[in-house]
């Protein structure tokens, strides 16, 4: 694979001149870098064109991880599946839409003295592998599911894996947009008078239905949801305490997209919220860095098998702070 992929790399390094081809230069060790993306991620591009487009997307990508690195942060960066998109396609991922989101007079309470030193729900079983929402904007309706996911586990039921497609195609009425975005708090809305199906009887299809195709067997429910306490780290961890938890993030920056270990400290990642995930525990490093351990929806190859440290400091790192919400069983 490598050896047919360097060889149509040197072939388009090659230009006409009087009729002879001449090489242009030799590879450099950022053409090999390239190549090894290229194979690692089995990429295929149609054209000489499009094979130098993503090179030069990729080169971005190198010059924007040696710069987070070089901060000498409390986390590290390097390169991923995303390594050749560009900014617009990689936006695609990003469906929280948080002009829908409506008051809710349910705010959850919270008691200080109930928040113990750490808690890891995917270590106690409430939480199912990470899933791949590929280039479709329903990050949102996988924060959903993760959480109704642990509710039902936490509260005495099998860990099942419920149906993103059944949000996409059926919370519709209750504002969601399917793949060009919606909230988790709608989504909640519906799962109180519609249970979800599992994955396996409803499966994703990266995109979103003409109708609902729900049978009516739905085996994931909640009883209501909750808002949790905003710019307050203490009420999500309380909140945390009692199963996981879905949280909106900005996730449109460098900080975020290149991200592949340690704890994201940045305010660089900003707080305009498009990216809605699942918070899934919080715990302290050797460091003393406090943080949230947060589930994503792109996939195990992506950060640190598909997971993501954030500082659980008053500062509101990525926005995680700023739009909790957390379904009861």
């Amino acid at each position: 694979m490598f050896k047919k992929i360097a060889a149509a790399f040197t072939a388009a390094k090659h230009s006409v001149d009087d009729g002879k081809f001449m090489q242009e230069e030799l590879m450099t060790q950022a053409d090999y870098d390239f190549i090894n993306f290229v194979s690692e991620h089995q990429k295929s591009y149609g054209t000489v064109a499009e094979f130098n487009f993503r090179k030069a997307q990729f080169a971005r990508a190198t010059a924007e991880i040696n710069e987070l690195n070089a901060e000498n942060g409390t986390a590290t960066y390097g390169h991923n599946f995303m390594s050749d998109w560009t900014h617009e396609e990689y936006k695609r991922l990003l469906g929280y839409r948080p002009e829908m989101k409506s008051p809710n007079n349910k705010v959850l309470d919270y008691d200080p003295s109930t928040i113990g030193e750490s808690i890891n729900w995917k270590t106690k079983g409430a939480v199912t592998a990470v899933k791949n929402q590929g280039q479709c904007g329903s990050c949102w309706a996988f924060s959903t599911t993760g959480s109704v996911e642990g509710a039902d586990q936490i509260a005495g039921g099998d860990l099942t894996s419920l149906s993103e497609q059944q949000l996409m195609d059926c919370s519709k009425a209750e504002g969601n947009m399917g793949c060009n975005g919606g909230l988790m708090d709608n989504a909640f809305k519906y799962v109180e008078k519609h249970p979800l199906e599992t994955e396996e009887a409803y499966p994703y299809k990266m995109r979103t239905g003409s109708r609902c195709e729900a049978k009516g067997t739905g085996v994931g429910h909640i009883s209501g949801f909750s808002d949790v306490r905003t710019d307050n780290a203490e009420a999500l961890k309380a909140a945390l305490m009692k199963g996981p938890v879905s949280i909106a993030i900005e996730a449109d920056k460098s900080v975020f997209q290149r991200y592949t270990g340690g704890v994201i400290t940045s305010r660089a990642c900003g707080k305009k919220l498009d990216h809605g995930v699942l918070a899934v525990g919080f715990d302290t490093e050797a460091n003393g860095e406090e943080y949230f351990l947060v589930k994503n929806s792109w996939g195990a190859s992506w950060g640190v098998d598909g997971y993501v440290k954030i500082s659980a400091a008053s500062s509101n790192v990525c926005g995680i702070l700023s739009a909790p919400c957390q379904p009861a069983a």
